[in-house]
């Protein structure tokens, strides 16, 4: 069967209508591939949401298709933007030029953040690092991750950007030489200038894109972070912008620590026990989930997966039938970098009962996406896994597997079945979450994914495609969770 009529079929079981599912377009790029996650906004103003997403050819090699910008109606290139690293963050959208139409801040390796105008592709800033002598900034000269963007601070009627940079390429596992204190940024949307900046709490490294929110309890931004990596132990974080402006996040609040791995994937943040406060959940590298309240800190309820670890975010729906949302992720068996296996888990947010328990495919460090699918109240995730010999080891020259299929799939927790969307031989995802929502506003879901071409060497990129899919599924609510990290990259569900 052919790989459109798979998709047709499937979407055909999950919604009844008479709209027609089918693939819209696919666009590939040579010699590219992505990491990043894409996410949707109208920048050519037709009414029809375009996608913008990271890419690069080599982790560290320069490139002229650094950021890309699809048309999503026909799915033409709009424009391209040249950076020195691979751009494996997602952009945050903001109408920094004031015409209307989003501009884009996105950050990827080797230093590279930048603002880019949405209509032309021209870029309004981007960050130069200059800081040598600077206490703290000279800290700021590996990974940009993805930022967030918190109120006006400084009065000229601009949001402003927080983000990390931190991870140094070049550090061993196992070891402590060579890392670096991780950076926490304010910058200036406008203009790229840094109004804040202070090291990590324990001058450890940093990977967690930051979470920022406000609470009841709490005049100031709340902000949570994370240090430590995969085989270097750190803690999470929870502190306020008053500290970062101050440079006093030495202040920070211990919420949880680990001693062999640290806190990489971002927190989520939502009520978990109806109480009209924001709670946390967090992932750490070992696979600890921790349920935290969001007005003492206590624990609610935890979940370890012992032997398994994590790099992959958190995806939050409602899974079950009460008023609590869930929370859904992958765990990878293994010692990091040598994974096989991989399990998915959905946990009852009111509870912390392990509610579903599958192992589909081999390691995988995407995330999923979530939305009702099939009309009946409870959400479903969408997410993408690759199938190959689970049992082969990923070390540096090993040639990636000839039989690698990337998947796409559906689950459905009220039934337990697991719906394949789509499948494509010779392909394969890394982090990369798909897209959901509607690009063209006729009220129907739209699904978005990025998929790497599969080349001999599993450590570089031989090509890449992006493609649409218009289904036959009704929105019947806001999908709250179509994107990596939430609506709008915040991590908040509300």
């Amino acid at each position: 069967m052919k790989l459109t009529s798979l998709i047709i079929l499937v979407f055909m079981c999950l919604a009844c209508s008479d709209k027609k599912t089918e693939v819209v377009w696919n666009t590939s790029f040579y010699d590219l591939g992505t990491q990043s996650s894409p996410r949707a906004t109208d920048l050519n103003g037709d009414q029809i949401k375009d996608i913008i997403v990271g890419a690069g050819k080599d982790e560290n090699a320069d490139t002229q298709q650094g950021v890309i910008a699809v048309d999503g109606h026909t799915g033409t290139v709009l424009w391209e933007v040249a950076t020195t690293g691979h751009m494996y963050g997602s952009p945050v959208f903001y109408d920094i030029t004031q015409d209307n139409i989003d501009d884009i801040i996105i950050g990827g390796r080797h230093k590279n953040l930048m603002a880019i105008d949405g209509q032309s592709g021209d870029i309004i800033w981007q960050y130069e690092y200059h800081y040598e002598d600077e206490p703290v900034l000279q800290y700021a000269r590996f990974n940009f991750y993805n930022g967030t963007l918190i109120p006006d601070q400084n009065g000229n009627g601009f949001k402003e950007y927080l983000v990390v940079n931190g991870g140094n390429w070049d550090a061993l596992p196992n070891t402590e030489t060579d890392r670096f204190p991780g950076v926490l940024l304010v910058i200036d949307t406008k203009s790229g200038e840094i109004l804040a900046s202070d090291v990590m709490p324990d001058n450890k490294e940093s990977y967690m894109s930051p979470v920022a929110f406000t609470s009841n309890h709490s005049e100031q931004i709340q902000i949570i972070v994370g240090t430590g990596g995969e085989t270097i132990g750190g803690h999470l974080y929870l502190t306020d912008l008053r500290a970062l402006y101050n440079r006093e996040l030495s202040t920070a609040k211990i919420l949880r620590s680990e001693t062999d791995h640290g806190f990489i994937s971002p927190p989520a943040v939502l009520d978990l026990n109806a109480d009209g406060n924001l709670d946390i959940v967090s992932i750490s590298h070992n696979s600890h989930i921790t349920a935290i309240n969001g007005l003492d800190h206590t624990t609610l309820w935890e979940s370890s997966f012992p032997q398994m670890e994590s790099s992959n975010g958190l995806s939050i729906g409602q899974f079950t039938t009460d008023a609590i949302p869930d929370v859904f992720t992958i765990v990878n068996k293994g010692i990091w970098p040598s994974y096989t296996s991989s399990l998915q888990i959905m946990i009852d947010g009111k509870s912390g009962e392990l509610l579903f328990q599958d192992s589909i495919g081999c390691f995988n460090l995407t995330t999923a996406v979530v939305t009702d699918l099939n009309r009946d109240g409870i959400d479903e995730v969408v997410m993408s896994y690759n199938d190959y010999d689970c049992e082969l080891e990923f070390e540096e020259g090993f040639d990636s597997p000839e039989l690698m299929t990337n998947t796409i799939i559906a689950i459905d927790f009220t039934t337990g079945s697991i719906i394949p969307i789509d499948q494509s031989g010779g392909f394969r995802s890394i982090f990369a979450s798909p897209w959901l929502g509607d690009l063209d506003g006729d009220g129907y879901i739209d699904l978005v994914y990025c998929q790497n071409y599969n080349p001999r060497n599993i450590y570089r990129y031989a090509g890449m495609r992006i493609k649409r899919v218009s289904t036959s599924i009704k929105m019947t609510k806001d999908v709250l969770w179509g994107e990596y990290m939430g609506n709008e990259g915040k991590s908040i569900f509300q």
